[in-house]
């Protein structure tokens, strides 16, 4: 009967993660599909022409700058570990990151259980307290998106003002302030939250034998461990360093591709900015930013004077760039890593 049961969960589970799968890649292409339905057959034609005559050169080197700022990104999470104990090789935790990326692309969020999973079997690292480490580091991605959000507005504001006030804040608006303004939210939350919190209270003893509290509760002591490193770190001027240096990578990874088309290479840093800032947003919301991604970078352009069709043709070149390097090192990764094991396993 157990076995039974446990084939069940494991279906029912793979059925899950396949759907979700199935709604994400759905999402993208019905987006790429709508970008690209209403053009007309000379638009079409415009566009296949920008991608014979770009030059891949830059394309070349803006992967190389990707693949750099991904080395960096393992080097400061190797700095996150330090002060808890642990110090796993360079080679591992570069892995670990790439095949995080790899999972993202499919399915949002799982590479961060993905990457930290490699950490967990291969250096023996315990998957709450590197989870709590990738929860601190996106947490202070974000900050520094933010930040770079803020000083694209105030630097760029007379070319993308009225395209965040048609575009951005309105979706902002009716998905988040709209829900929070809500009073029957409102309450429903903090019933939901008091409930919760007698019910933990009366039932703690009874339940901290159980393995899913002992699970909840490891991982929540992870979290801790993760945030209480950041203030341990034994080289804060590196950390820094790195951070900023991942970020600067990221800028020029697609500022290069602007080089691609002799109509687009005129075009300051501050068009490259608000590209990288806006175009983050496709990525966060479809994986890895399929059909949403190219659709942001094309609007963008727009707005520096850069025709629909050349605009379109940089944005599938950036998204293809950065995907292909993705799929590529995290394929490679992937492997490298399984002939790990085995030479582990011989040993």
């Amino acid at each position: 009967m157990a076995f039974f049961n446990t084939t069940e969960t494991s279906i029912r589970s793979k059925v899950v993660t396949g759907l979700k799968f199935i709604f994400f890649l759905g999402l993208g292409l019905l987006i790429a599909w709508l970008s690209l339905k209403d053009l007309t057959p000379d638009e079409r034609f415009r566009i296949l022409e920008s991608f014979k005559n770009a030059n891949y050169y830059w394309v070349i080197l803006a992967i190389c700058l990707g693949i750099l700022s991904h080395v960096i990104r393992s080097l400061r999470w190797k700095i996150f570990l330090e002060p808890m104990g642990y110090n796993p090789s360079l080679k591992n935790t570069f892995f670990a990151v790439m095949i995080g990326y790899f999972a993202n692309m499919a399915f949002p969020r799982l590479g961060e259980v993905t990457r930290c999973g490699i950490l967990t079997k291969y250096e023996k690292i315990p998957f709450n307290k590197s989870f709590g480490t990738v929860i601190t580091e996106r947490a202070l991605d974000m900050i520094v998106f933010l930040l770079l959000f803020v000083f694209t507005i105030f630097t760029q504001i007379g070319t993308i003002d009225n395209y965040l006030h048609q575009n951005v804040y309105p979706r902002l608006q009716g998905k988040f302030l709209n829900t929070l303004s809500n009073p029957v939210f409102l309450i429903g939350m903090v019933g939901f939250l008091v409930i919760l919190i007698i019910t933990f209270i009366f039932l703690r003893k009874r339940i901290s034998h159980l393995k899913f509290y002992q699970k909840i509760k490891n991982l929540v002591l992870g979290f801790w461990e993760g945030f209480k490193s950041l203030s341990q770190i034994k080289n804060p001027f590196l950390f820094v360093l790195y951070t900023i240096l991942i970020w600067v990578l990221y800028f020029f990874m697609l500022y290069l591709i602007f080089f691609c088309f002799e109509s687009t290479s005129s075009l300051g840093p501050g068009a490259g900015l608000s590209a990288l800032v806006l175009g983050s947003i496709g990525i966060m919301v479809t994986p890895g930013g399929i059909g949403l991604y190219p659709v942001i970078i094309q609007e963008t352009l727009l707005l520096y004077g850069i025709t629909n069709t050349t605009g379109m043709a940089l944005g599938w070149i950036a998204w293809t760039a950065q995907t292909i390097m993705i799929l590529t090192i995290g394929g490679i990764s992937l492997i490298l890593l399984s002939f790990n094991k085995t030479s582990n396993e011989q040993t």
